[in-house]
Order: structure tokens, then sequence, then C-alpha cells
């Protein structure tokens, strides 16, 4: 579902940064962190460092320089140029006196601050605040990318069967990371489970939210979930994951926990985003009948492109006085004639000299260095 740095950026979201009822509003921790940002000439936004420093009561720009550092670090590990994250700059600041004078400074990206409130101490409330935000947003940017790169063309049938693979995949991580963690037993495990669950669909357990949406018994409720609920199901998993061998949490209980603080700070975001809670959300058909549709489509695609090819094949050795066994007895390059400005002129077909030459010898119109020329409508496009 994600490249590299898509599954980065979402297996350290929410880290840390459970923000409590009756805190501050997320909203106005938003409003706050991007009234501080800036743009460019070309409508590039960026942060002051200096900026982020105070909003995450660094006292020293000394120590601050430290995390800016080890995010350096690892956004070159990343395999991303620091230099297009991470910009030196002077700048002017009033002195008492009524004078000004210049300061060190960098300019951050939106990838440089996330990266720097992941570095940065997660003890300090904003910076456990922008742990969370940043994460958030640069997460919807690189989902964004990625599917106008990759998944445009996805229908939402083709997104729920690639994100319910998925969420097999990282469960079975997840499991691993449990067991490491202390969840041992199967029964164990179901509580495990249940308690993501509940974190995520508002103290729901798993028959709970089957009665919600009107779901048999023997129906498997990730089965029946659209792409929306998926995804967020992933995010969980994917999430939880991490925390259990990150923090190296022990103890079945503890990591049970672990897994419902993770689900219900999920369900949170989505309410300060303002999505549809999961359990609100309405069963989809089940994923089984919507792959198995899926792959009988992708099979007469194959068949009608196989078909195609096969005719193609029995067209070029009509036109080259051929039969479609002796065609296959050479070794040929077919290439389009045509002028720059896409007007097709013809095919020509180049036969390579170790072909047999007694069938090179029935081959219509060949030329010395053996190959042919033909007429724009020899091949049916």
């Amino acid at each position: 579902m994600t490249d590299e740095r898509s599954k980065r950026i979402a297996e350290t979201a929410f880290n840390n940064s459970y923000i409590q009822d009756g805190d501050e509003s997320i909203d106005a921790l938003m409003r706050e962190f991007e009234s501080h940002a800036h743009a460019d000439e070309n409508a590039t936004e960026f942060w002051y460092a200096r900026d982020l420093q105070t909003l995450f009561e660094y006292s020293k720009w000394a120590n601050f320089l430290t995390v800016i550092q080890k995010a350096r670090g690892a956004c070159e590990e990343s395999g991303h140029p620091a230099s297009d994250h991470f910009a030196g700059v002077g700048k002017m600041v009033s002195l008492g006196s009524g004078a000004e004078r210049e300061v060190e400074d960098i300019l951050l990206s939106r990838y440089a601050c996330y990266l720097v409130a992941q570095n940065a101490d997660a003890g300090k409330r904003p910076v456990a605040f922008a742990q969370t935000y940043f994460a958030i947003q640069t997460r919807r940017q690189e989902v964004r990318e990625q599917e106008d790169k990759e998944y445009q063309s996805l229908t939402d049938e083709e997104r729920r069967v690639m994100l319910r693979d998925e969420i097999k995949t990282h469960n079975r991580h997840l499991a691993s990371a449990a067991k490491n963690a202390g969840v041992k037993e199967g029964p164990d495990y179901a509580i495990f489970q249940t308690e993501g669950y509940k974190g995520l669909y508002g103290g729901l357990n798993v028959p709970g939210i089957r009665r919600r949406k009107g779901l048999r018994s023997s129906q498997a409720i990730l089965d029946h979930m659209g792409s929306t609920e998926l995804a967020a199901n992933l995010f969980r998993a994917t999430q939880t994951e991490e925390k259990l061998r990150r923090e190296n949490i022990k103890g079945k209980q503890a990591a049970s926990r672990a897994h419902f603080e993770v689900g219900a700070k999920v369900r949170q975001t989505i309410r300060d985003i303002g999505g549809t809670m999961p359990e609100q959300l309405p069963p989809e058909e089940d994923i089984k009948k919507v792959s198995r549709r899926l792959k009988r489509a992708e099979k007469a695609v194959r068949i009608a492109s196989e078909k195609s090819a096969h005719q193609h094949k029995k067209d070029l050795a009509a036109a080259l006085g051929l039969t479609t066994s002796q065609l296959a007895g050479l070794d040929y390059t077919f290439e389009a004639h045509e002028s720059a400005d896409g007007v097709l002129y013809g095919y020509i077909v180049t036969f390579d000299p170790s072909s047999d030459p007694k069938i090179l010898k029935s081959v219509n119109g060949l030329q010395p260095g053996n190959w042919v020329r033909l007429g724009p409508d020899a091949i049916e496009p």
C-alpha cells in the first residue's frame, strides 16, 4: 500500500502524544503551529527553526540545534537529501536597544519539522503534540502523492483488496510484537486485539461492531470494511506494533493498554479532522467476493491480450507469406516506421542472421540484410 517513506510516517504517527479529555483542543494547537508557517516566492511553505525552538519550549538554541542535527541525519538515512528540507539562513532580530543583529536560523520544510519533532523531547507537551500534528499532515501529503503516482487509476474495490491484504500482513507483524511483549496465549491475544478495537470503535468489541453494522456472527468485520475503515485499522495495527517494539513494552496488560491507547488516538484524530466514526460507516460487500470478481476481470483482460498477441502473429505471418509455425522459428524485431509527427508509414521486420535460411527464403520481399518493409495496412492496429 505504501512506499517506505509513507510507511515510516504511518508507523511513527501518534507516538507519546495522546491528548487527554479536558486538554486544550487540537484545533487551537493546529492553528498555533500553522500561524508560524511562511511561504517563499514559489509558494513553498517553510518554518523558521527559531520559531519552532520557542514553540517546542527549548530555552537554548544550542540544545535545539542538536535536535535539528539528529533530524538531518534521519532525513539522509531515509533517502532524502537534507539540503531539500534544511536550509541555513541568517535572520535579523531586534535587540533591547532598538538595534538589530543577524542570528543563525534554518528554514525547515514540513517534512523537516516532522523529523525535528520526532527527535525532540517527547516529555514536552508541545513536542508530543507536534509529533502527532506533523505526522498527520506529512502522511496526508504522502498519501496524496502516492495515490497520484501509483493508485490514481485504482477503483475503490481494488483499494479495498489492497488494504485488506496489507492488514493481513501487518496483523502478523503485530502478533509477533505482541508475543514479544508477553501476549503468548490465544485467549490473551484475543483480549489484546479486542482492546485495540475498543479504542478505535469507542468501546465496542468485535461482537458489538458486528451488531452495530448488522453483520452476522460468522462474518469477519475486516472483510466487510470499506477502504476508509480499512485504512484506519491498518493505521492502528502499524502504530501499535511500532509502539510495542520501540518502547519495549512488557506484560500482556501493558500491551493491551497500549493497543487501546493507539486505537483511541486514531479515533480522536478522525474526530479532529471531521471524519466519520468507524462504527458509523456502512458495511461493504464481502471482500472475498470482490477479490474473486477482480481476479475474473483480470483474467479476462489477460486472455484478451493473449488473443490480441496471437492475432498479431497470425497477421504478421500472413503478410510475410509464412505460417505461424514458421514465424515462430525465426528471431526478429518488429518496429513501426513513423514520421516525426506520428504518421504511420509502415512496419520494418528485421530478422536475426542466425535465423533458419530455409524459412527466410520463403519470406515475401526479403531485402539484403534480412529485413522486410510492410505497408501500414499489413497489420491490424
